[in-house]
């Protein structure tokens, strides 16, 4: 956009330029986004026409490492609540904006701030790690955070030998797997990735016999059990483009399957089951992100006190070696 054609034209969320209604909505937004000096982040589980036209498409670990470090002065987090809560914990500086104000995360509302309180009152000895899927409130009681990427490294960077994991059962049983320390799984499970059953892993061996299996950690265990290999959303996509294997059954949520054919065309992919579809996570599309950025709402903002409290947990986990 040539910026000496409009007087009014400024960056971040001052004033809201027109657009011309000869423009698609791509151009729109592409238009918009360099008026506004504003960045797209998107989920892996995004539809595909948003992970199109997002600036970086990942997982939560990579969407957490962008959000600390992008120069914007606006984020268009295309995902759900949480992820744009951590994006305003650490960037307070920037707008942040949800395109779906409802797109909330189920496993993130299963544990709350009070709960957390009271188990480290029963177990004064232990650590307690948030996944990052939860709330502020919930990190701001927590000493790290995780990633379905890195949580098997945050668990063994702790000096405690008890763990108390959050929110999710599944995730935490896995990295249980990788530990000597005593971990200590809340009851919380992704209502996605815990419907998959080892009845979907036989079926697909049966339909597709040369494929690999891939799951992500929020299944179940018997499920990873039965899987080739374990791995976060980002962590399929590398593997499936350096593996010689040319056929591959995914376990995660099917928006997945967008990035794996984009970035490996020359392979085959296969949803482990056709349930595996988050609600929430496809209720970001085009027009709302457009009207996030001619608005700059809905604005996502975490009170200082908390967000405070919750950015040391998140800040010891991207301090991590990577």
């Amino acid at each position: 956009m040539d910026r000496t054609a409009s007087s009014t034209a400024k960056r971040g969320c001052d004033t809201i330029p027109s657009s011309s209604p000869a423009q698609t909505l791509v151009e729109r937004i592409a238009a918009l986004k360099e008026e506004r000096g504003a960045v797209i982040l998107a989920h892996n589980y995004q539809i595909p026409t948003v992970q199109e036209v997002a600036d970086l498409v990942g997982d939560s670990l990579e969407l957490a490492q962008a959000a600390a470090k992008v120069d914007a002065d606006v984020i268009v987090f295309c995902g759900v609540d949480f992820m744009a809560e951590t994006a305003a914990i650490l960037s307070p500086e920037k707008t942040v904006v949800l395109p779906a104000a409802d797109a909330c995360c189920p496993m993130a509302e299963m544990v709350v701030p009070g709960e957390v309180r009271v188990l480290r009152e029963r177990f004064p000895k232990a650590a307690v790690v948030a996944y990052v899927n939860t709330s502020a409130e919930v990190k701001a009681e927590s000493d790290i955070c995780c990633t379905s990427a890195n949580a098997v490294a945050v668990v063994e960077s702790l000096a405690a030998e008890q763990v108390i994991f959050l929110p999710d059962r599944n995730l935490g049983r896995y990295v249980a797997r990788f530990t000597e320390k005593e971990i200590l799984p809340w009851d919380g499970y992704c209502i996605v990735h815990d419907r998959m059953t080892t009845g979907d892993v036989e079926e697909a061996r049966r339909a597709h016999p040369d494929a690999e299996v891939l799951v992500h950690p929020e299944c179940r265990p018997e499920v990873i059990d039965r899987a080739d290999r374990v791995f976060s959303t980002s962590g399929m996509v590398r593997h499936a483009c350096a593996s010689p294997c040319r056929e591959f059954v995914i376990g995660t949520e099917a928006g997945l399957l967008h990035q794996l054919k984009k970035q490996c065309p020359e392979k085959v992919f296969f949803p482990l089951s056709s349930r595996a579809v988050c609600v929430n996570m496809k209720k970001t599309d085009l027009a709302k992100v457009l009207a996030a950025l001619e608005r700059c709402e809905p604005r996502v903002t975490v009170p200082e006190d908390t967000a405070a409290r919750a950015r040391t947990a998140i800040r010891r986990m991207l301090d991590l070696p990577r």
